[in-house]
Formats: C-alpha cells, sequence, structure tokens
C-alpha cells in the first residue's frame, strides 16, 4: 500500500498546523500558571469533552480492538470492560464533581485533597500516586508511539526514506523511529501552546478522524452488500449476548482463530465477564486516577460542567471509533484470504 501525493499533502498540512497552533497560543499560555496548564479554566466543557475523546482515540487500542472484532464478533464489545468503560458512568456521576471541587491545578495538587497533607501514611499514599502515574504515563507513551509506528510503517516503507535519514536505524526499531518523531511534533505543540494547543488540536484531530471513520464504514458498507450482506463468520458471532462459553468455532474458517480465543483464555466467557465487571466496580471505587484525562477534569470551569464534559466524552467517542472498527473489521473478513497473512 503506498501513499498518494494528497495524502502525504495531508498528513505535512496537519503536522504543520499543529506547530503554528503551537506558537500561536504560545503568548497566552504564558499568561499564569492557570492558563497554561488548564485553559485559564474558560474552555468550554463540549471543547474538552472532544478532545478528550480524541485523546483516547489511539492507534494501538484501535488496532486491538479490530482485531479482537475479528475473533469474537459482536461480543467483543464486552472486552474494553477490562478498563473499564463503564468507569465514564462513574466519572461523570461522582468522581469528576469531587475531583473539581478540589480546586487544583494539577493532579499531584489533588492529593492534598484526596489524603490531606498530615497524618500517618499520607507521604506513602502521595508517593504511590506518584510513581503509579509516572509509571502510567511511560507505559501509555510507549504504548502509544510503537502502536503509531508500526502504523506509519505499513504506510511508509522505511526503503523509502532510509537514504535521507543520515545515521542507520535497525529494522526492529524502525517502528519506534517512526513513533518517536509524531510523538515529538506532538510534545512540540503541547508545551508551547498548553492546555489551549492541546485542545484545539485535538479537535481538529477529532474533526479529520471522524472523516476518516465515516468513510471507512461507508466503504465497508458497500463492499459488503456486493456480498450480498454475508460474511463467513462462525455461528454466534453477529450475537452479543453469550452463554457460560463463547462457543464460537473458526475450525472450518479459519482455525488460527480458535487458537486465538485459546491463547487469550477467554473461553469461559462468563467468568471473565463477571471477573472484568469486580474489576471495574473496585477500580471506579478507588477513585479518579492521575491519568491524561484528570487535567481536562480540573480544567473545566465548574463541578457540573466536569461532570458535564466526562459523560460527553463517551457520547462522541464510541459511535465515530466503532464505526471505524465494524468497517476495518468487514474488509478484513471479506478480503483476508487475498492479503497472503
Amino acid at each position: 500500500m503506498k501513499l498518494q501525493i494528497i495524502d502525504i499533502a495531508i498528513v505535512i498540512s496537519y503536522l504543520i498546523m499543529m506547530v503554528m497552533i503551537g506558537w500561536y497560543f504560545k503568548n497566552k499560555a504564558k499568561q499564569n500558571k492557570e492558563s497554561y496548564l488548564m485553559g485559564g479554566k474558560k474552555l468550554p466543557w463540549y471543547m474538552l469533552g472532544l478532545s478528550d475523546a480524541s485523546d483516547m482515540f489511539d492507534i494501538s487500542g484501535t488496532m486491538w480492538m479490530i482485531s479482537l472484532c475479528f475473533v469474537y464478533g459482536v461480543k467483543s464489545i464486552w472486552i474494553p470492560w477490562l478498563w473499564p468503560v463503564f468507569n465514564q458512568v462513574f466519572n461523570m456521576m461522582f468522581l469528576s464533581k469531587w475531583l473539581r471541587r478540589s480546586n487544583a491545578n494539577t493532579g499531584a495538587e489533588w492529593l492534598a485533597t484526596r489524603f490531606g497533607l498530615v497524618g500517618t501514611g499520607v507521604k506513602a499514599s502521595h508517593n504511590i500516586v506518584v510513581a503509579f502515574a509516572i509509571i502510567s504515563c511511560l507505559g501509555f507513551l510507549a504504548y502509544g508511539f510503537v502502536g503509531l509506528g508500526k502504523f506509519i510503517e505499513v504506510f511508509v516503507p522505511w526503503n523509502l526514506v532510509e537514504a535521507y535519514i543520515p545515521f542507520n536505524v535497525p529494522t526492529q526499531y524502525v517502528a519506534h523511529f517512526y513513533g518517536i518523531i509524531f510523538t515529538l511534533f506532538a510534545m512540540f505543540y503541547s508545551i508551547l501552546g498548553g492546555m489551549h494547543s492541546i485542545v484545539l488540536g485535538d479537535f481538529i484531530k477529532y474533526i479529520i478522524m471522524t472523516i476518516g471513520c465515516v468513510a471507512i464504514a461507508i466503504i465497508a458498507f458497500l463492499h459488503l452488500k456486493e456480498n450480498n450482506f454475508q460474511l463467513n463468520v462462525p455461528k454466534g458471532w453477529l450475537d452479543p449476548f453469550f452463554g457460560w462459553k463463547l462457543d464460537l468455532d473458526w475450525s472450518n474458517i479459519l482455525p488460527e482463530a480458535n487458537q486465538k480465543i485459546e491463547e487469550d483464555g477467554f473461553g469461559l466467557f462468563t467468568i471473565f465477564f463477571m471477573m472484568m465487571l469486580f474489576k471495574g466496580v473496585f477500580a471506579s471505587l478507588a477513585g479518579p486516577s492521575p491519568s491524561y484525562d484528570m487535567q481536562k477534569v480540573l480544567s473545566t470551569k465548574s463541578p457540573k460542567e466536569a461532570s458535564k464534559m466526562t459523560g460527553f466524552v463517551s457520547l462522541v467517542l464510541l459511535p465515530v471509533r466503532y464505526s471505524m472498527i465494524i468497517g476495518l473489521t468487514v474488509l478484513a473478513l471479506l478480503y483476508y484470504n487475498q492479503m497472503g497473512i
């Protein structure tokens, strides 16, 4: 698969636009700490929600969800509950308001609201959360830029750009190299323009991704229509509900899929779902995690808008993201036997 001139132009234009956004908001961001970290707490809740949804629409996670949808069918909608998906409900109803009422500027400042400043175990509690936040941040960076790099590698083969790179990059690290380059662009405009540039950049990214997702869904629909709306999938693939066992048998279609189910350990799907449910409830009851969306909750104008923003995220994220996931899954099911994999 090769990129056309228009594809390259879109990518370059997007990168230039992100850098310009950072420069544009540089003066506004340096007015004070609140302006830099939280956009002065003047940004609309729906813009913050779109920004948060855009951040959650990552390449690595989407590729993983497509592979799940291919193997597990409609039942795959339950597997992302591991995060859990319904944590957004807890956040919308309780946690976002609590977080915003603290009037903290950062997640570190919020620890004073959660644990206090003095007392037995307070310092240890702070240290544990900080360590968790740092490890999570590094994990998300690695998860994100490696997935991004592998995605770019498909469309921009290394042999096309190798001659223009003044140093040698081993083949196994090409994806890492691509990922680091694009991550540096994101880091540049984020550091330069603060929350203002992050939110506007994410909004533009969301619009582009929405157009792409709708286009993929339409293309998949047209190809499925040509195939008389028939997919070669096992019985139960189209059913979101399940019994004690998963009961998906790919033996006569794609035996490797059965091996994938066995390796994942999801055969006893009801037990897996129950563990997901309990894990999700306990994770939600543990309180807000120091993740990338915490700063956007703190940036809202009021506790009420914090709840609105959190609830809005799922409404704008899931329909768009799943239109792409299902579209690519349908195309994969129609043509995987022609791809030589």
